[in-house]
């Protein structure tokens, strides 16, 4: 019994850290489509950027914990805002570091999963996505959030573990290609929320007020990160 249970523990740990073949051309512009469909249209947006919101705050969450700040907890909204809450010194690197991570963050991560989806690790993809949707859920502070996160966790889990290992393919990719794709949006919406004197607590606002560096100039930070994750990114993703 002892010993198959050890070899069902090898064999699971085999499969997260071992390759898997990459998929067809098709399938991978095939999922970037499909995300890229999951972008563009408002209705569709207006709904698919909870999962650009989790990764948003889930980014101000892990640095602020990361550069020594405590974490209270994290919210999650319906119209798709979000609200990270730390404490710490109120000024300094940390804080700093803690406010650019959020808009930062989506591309980023898109960028880190193209990678690992380049170099065939897809079900590694999968099994991490799941440990840190798992980990953040711990921190979620609202019942919406909390139902966002056990929906997002719950077909990440079911993936990983039950399906195929096209449809395994099939979602990684298509998730990688919405957080490249999707990282993109937010700086630009922004950008316009700004131009008609909206969002003066922006994340830019607030690193402006910290670092006494213009907010134009964070936001172009934002956009910098963005869209070279997505090139570089993209360029993974269909040359692996």
């Amino acid at each position: 019994m002892h010993t198959s249970a050890s070899a069902s523990l090898s064999d699971l740990w085999d499969r997260v850290v071992g390759t898997q073949a990459a998929p067809d051309r098709w399938l991978v512009i095939a999922t970037a489509v499909a995300a890229l469909a999951a972008v563009l249209p408002h209705r569709v947006w207006r709904v698919a950027r909870n999962a650009v919101t989790i990764a948003h705050e889930g980014g101000h969450g892990l640095v602020a914990l990361l550069t020594g700040r405590r974490l209270d907890g994290i919210r999650l909204h319906s119209d798709t805002s979000g609200l990270t809450v730390s404490r710490g010194k109120p000024t300094g690197l940390g804080m700093v570091l803690t406010a650019a991570a959020g808009y930062t963050a989506p591309p980023l991560l898109g960028l880190g999963g193209a990678a690992l989806l380049s170099a065939g690790h897809i079900t590694a993809f999968l099994w991490l996505a799941t440990a840190l949707l798992a980990a953040m859920l711990v921190m979620i502070r609202n019942a919406y959030g909390a139902l966002t996160m056990v929906l997002a966790g719950g077909a990440f889990l079911v993936v990983s573990w039950l399906a195929s290992t096209d449809v395994q393919a099939a979602f990684a990719y298509t998730v990688v290609w919405f957080l490249l794709l999707g990282g993109v949006r937010p700086a630009f919406e922004l950008q316009t929320k700004r131009r008609h004197g909206g969002a003066g607590d922006s994340d830019a606002d607030q690193l402006s007020r910290l670092t006494h560096v213009p907010a134009g100039m964070w936001l172009f930070l934002f956009h910098v990160v963005s869209l070279c994750s997505l090139i570089g990114g993209g360029r993974w993703l269909l040359t692996a």
